[in-house]
C-alpha cells in the first residue's frame, strides 16, 4: 500500500465511520478498486486508523469525556453486549465479513428503514436533551449487536437504538459517537493484539503509512461529524436511506460484474 492508496482509505474511514451509511461497505469499494484488498497489510490498516477516528470523538466533545463517572458508567453498560456478543461470535463475524452479498443486501433492507425512519420517530423530535438511564444505555448497546452483521453500519443501528428509547435524532447520534469510543478501541486493540502475538510486525514504512492515515483520518472525521449533526437535526434520515440503497446496489453491481470484491 502506497501513501495515495492510505490517504483514499482513511478519507473513507474518516467521512464514514460516524455516518449512517457502512464503513464497510466503502472501504469494500474502495480498497478493491485500488486493487489492495488482498494485501495483508490493508485489513490492519482499516483496523488500525480507527484510532484516528476515534480521536476525533474526544477531541469534540471532549467536555463530556470530564463531565463526571455515571457517562462512563452507561457508556460501559452499553459497550457490554458487544463485547460478550463480539467474543462468542468473532468466527462468524468473520466469515460475514467476507461475503459480499451480505454487506449489500443489509445496505439495502437499512436503506429502506432510514426511508421510513423520520416518519416513525416524529414525536421523538420534540424531546429534549435528558440524562440517559442505565436499562436505555443497556438497550442501545443491544442495538449495537446488530451491526456486527457487515453492511448494517454501528452508527445506523445505534443509532436507531437512541431513537427507540425516545431520544431526539441529536442526542442519540451524539451517544452513538460516545458508544463507539470504547467498542472500537476495544475492537481495534484486539485485532492489533492478535496481529502481533501472531508474530507479525510493521516495517518503518508501514509505521509511516499508519501515522499518516490516523492524521487524515483523525482530521476528516472531526468535519464529518460535525456536519453530520448539522444535516440530521435539519433534514433527517431520508437522504442516507437513498445513499445506502445506491451502495448496495452498486456492491451487487460490481459482484455481478466479476470484481474481486472483498477486505483484508
Amino acid at each position: 500500500m502506497g501513501y495515495w492508496e492510505a490517504i483514499i482509505l482513511a478519507l473513507i474511514e474518516g467521512l464514514t465511520e460516524f455516518l449512517p451509511v457502512s464503513s464497510t461497505g466503502h472501504m469494500i469499494i474502495g480498497s478493491s478498486l485500488m486493487g489492495i484488498a488482498s494485501e495483508d497489510f490493508t485489513k490492519i490498516f482499516t483496523v488500525c486508523i480507527q484510532f484516528g477516528a476515534i480521536l476525533s470523538v474526544v477531541v469534540l466533545y471532549y467536555k463530556r469525556f470530564l463531565q463526571n463517572l455515571q457517562f462512563y458508567y452507561k457508556l460501559l453498560v452499553a459497550f457490554i453486549p458487544a463485547a460478550v456478543f463480539g467474543l462468542l461470535l468473532s468466527d462468524l463475524i468473520d466469515q460475514l465479513l467476507e461475503n459480499v452479498l451480505v454487506v449489500a443486501i443489509m445496505l439495502l433492507i437499512v436503506g429502506i428503514i432510514f426511508i421510513l425512519l423520520d416518519k416513525w420517530f416524529e414525536k421523538s423530535e420534540n424531546n429534549t436533551d435528558r440524562e440517559i438511564k442505565y436499562p436505555e444505555a443497556l438497550k442501545i448497546g443491544f442495538f449495537q449487536v446488530i451491526a456486527m452483521v457487515p453492511g448494517v453500519s454501528r452508527s445506523a443501528a445505534t443509532i436507531i437504538g437512541g431513537l427507540t428509547q425516545k431520544l431526539n435524532k441529536k442526542q442519540a447520534a451524539e451517544f452513538s459517537f460516545f458508544l463507539a469510543v470504547p467498542t472500537m478501541f476495544a475492537a481495534s486493540s484486539k485485532t492489533l493484539l492478535d496481529y502481533f502475538m501472531d508474530g507479525n510486525s510493521f516495517s518503518r514504512e508501514q509505521w509511516k503509512v499508519l501515522a499518516l492515515g490516523n492524521i487524515v483520518a483523525f482530521i476528516v472525521a472531526i468535519i464529518a461529524i460535525k456536519t453530520f449533526i448539522g444535516f440530521l437535526t435539519k433534514h433527517g434520515f431520508k437522504l442516507f436511506g437513498y445513499y445506502r440503497i445506491i451502495l448496495g446496489l452498486i456492491l451487487i453491481g460490481l459482484y455481478l460484474a466479476g470484481i474481486d470484491l472483498k477486505i483484508g
